[in-house]
């Protein structure tokens, strides 16, 4: 009943409206409908109790803030659009300590604070965190509307204002004043405050760098004053934003310039906890010490100096079994026949059943780049396992073409959500991400299947071919057409699927060891048509 009470109060803040009734949808001050598409007191509802998150006699940190922080009606990802708080619990250590999102979309710090501050304030112990880190949402009307406007700056000025829908009076302070009032409440319960600045938003500075906020000097002003640690997340985020260029910086974002899509949650994620960790406050030294360790997963590779890596990229095709001479085959198993290990060390990173979908959502593409070091190559080969069904178990199949487009899939199995992406938005993103670390990216096109219609082995060039022909010059990247090269061989060679089977092990796509050769031969071939840097590297 108390919860059910709080959100009927949220509804009735600019009018009365009875349980389960929308609000009229408004446009802020950035341009953005920053309602819930359905019902604010669902939203509410969808929230876990201030509180209820704590095991035992552990400390909870309590993430206090807006649709930046937990998007959506019920926080998960089903509009396209993740808060970073979604996130958060993976960089900490949860017998140790909870991780509880109390942040709802449309909050400004004025609004929180009389809204739903009291509940978290209530709930708060001895020992816990509170990491506040609000105010996308501070502008506006005062006194009308969302009235959730707050005075600028830190001073420890005030103004009186009624409400003009409702007639309710009401103090509104600066925005360094509300700041005050959270640290002061939480020091009151013993626990312990953290000031974090906003999230970027996707907009660039007459520098072309990302816009940084206000909010972060007012915060960094409050933490001294109050000696509260702060942590510039806007920063931290802001540079890493700056780096990827404009094409990569995009997709962190999702139908607007504020809310991010899970690339641009986990990156804040990431950087909330990289602040953490670094911030050199001494009240953070136990939240520090339940915190998980920020290393970055990469490829045990060897490096030996003056040698670049190549690193191979892919499915089942490039990496089988690779060890029975009678068994199934990837090509970049035998890359040491093609290329010269005094010159270039070999990775072979690729992974069976994998799609550009699912090599990424696993993490291999991370490992990759990763690792990545300028002069290192990487050889992208994708399409065995990428068209077909989307949401099922293997959640491996991704959308035809080469557009940016992208659609939001529920997942069966889980029931998660997952913003799904074009074959050729992959491997731009796989290029884009291979130059930023001053490596080359090579693509390479799938390897061909024994299939056969008279005489002639399958040709996928009006897909996959297509596909890779049109990332190849969209993004100028060197394409080498593995496909057609052993295809036009197996032509020459073979002429049937009976006589091709020796190069092939089991069914119509897995290789034997002297398929995965030819193919190794085929790539190496590619390259010296080429005339790719990677060629001076062959035997």
């Amino acid at each position: 009943m108390k919860r059910l009470l709080s959100a009927i109060a949220i509804l009735s803040t600019s009018a009365t409206l009875a349980f389960g009734q929308v609000a009229e949808v408004m446009e802020d001050v950035n341009k953005v409908v920053d309602n819930t598409p359905d019902s604010i007191a669902k939203a509410l509802m969808a929230r876990p109790a201030p509180g209820t998150t704590r095991r035992a006699n552990n400390p909870v940190l309590f993430l206090i803030g807006n649709s930046t922080m937990r998007n959506g009606t019920l926080g998960n990802g089903n509009n396209g659009q993740w808060g970073w708080g979604y996130f958060e619990h993976e960089y900490f250590d949860l017998n140790k300590i909870s991780v509880e999102n109390q942040a709802l979309g449309g909050m400004s710090t004025r609004t929180y604070y009389n809204q739903l501050w009291p509940a978290v304030r209530e709930a708060l112990k001895p020992g816990d965190w509170v990491i506040i880190s609000i105010g996308h949402n501070d502008g506006g009307p005062i006194d009308s509307g969302r009235a959730r406007s707050v005075l600028k700056g830190t001073g420890r000025d005030s103004v009186e204002v009624t409400i003009k829908e409702t007639g309710v009076k009401e103090t509104v302070y600066t925005y360094g004043g509300y700041m005050r009032k959270y640290i002061e409440d939480c020091r009151a319960k013993g626990a312990n405050p953290i000031l974090m600045s906003l999230t970027p938003r996707n907009a660039y500075d007459e520098q072309g760098k990302i816009v940084r906020k206000p909010q972060g000097a007012w915060l960094e002003e409050v933490g001294r004053e109050m000696n509260v640690p702060y942590v510039d997340l806007n920063e931290i985020s802001g540079a890493k934003l700056d780096m990827y260029g404009k094409w990569k910086e995009s997709y962190h974002f999702y139908k607007d310039n504020i809310h991010t899509s899970r690339f641009g949650a986990r990156l804040n994620a990431r950087s909330a906890a990289e602040g953490l960790a670094a911030c050199d406050h001494q009240a953070l030294a136990p939240l520090k010490a339940m915190m998980k360790p920020l290393t970055l997963p990469t490829v045990a590779v060897n490096r030996e100096e003056g040698k670049p890596v190549v690193f191979f990229t892919g499915d089942s095709t490039v990496k089988n079994e690779d060890k029975d001479k009678d068994g199934m085959w990837g090509w970049a198993s035998q890359a040491a026949t093609v290329f010269n290990e005094k010159k270039i060390t070999l990775a072979n990173c690729a992974k069976a059943g994998r799609s550009t979908r699912t090599y990424m959502n696993e993490g291999r593409w991370d490992e990759v780049y990763n690792s990545l070091q300028p002069g290192d190559f990487v050889l992208i080969q994708f399409g065995h396992n990428d068209i077909g069904p989307i949401d099922d178990k293997k959640m491996r199949g991704v959308i035809p073409g080469t557009s940016d487009s992208t659609h939001v899939y529920r997942m069966k199995d889980s029931g998660n959500y997952e913003l799904v992406y074009t074959f050729g938005w992959y491997l731009k993103k796989f290029i884009q991400d291979v130059r930023e670390k001053g490596a080359t990216p090579i693509i390479v096109s799938l390897t061909p299947r024994n299939e056969w219609k008279d005489g002639k082995i399958e040709r996928r060039n009006d897909s996959y071919g297509k596909w890779y022909r049109e990332v190849a010059e969209a993004t100028g990247t060197e394409l080498v057409d593995l496909h057609n090269i052993t295809a036009d061989f197996l032509d020459k060679k073979c002429g049937s699927k009976e006589k091709a089977m020796k190069y092939y092990k089991r069914d119509h796509t897995h290789t034997s060891l002297l398929g995965a050769k030819t193919n190794a031969k085929s790539v190496a071939k590619g390259l010296k048509a080429n005339n790719s840097p990677l060629a001076k590297y062959l035997r």
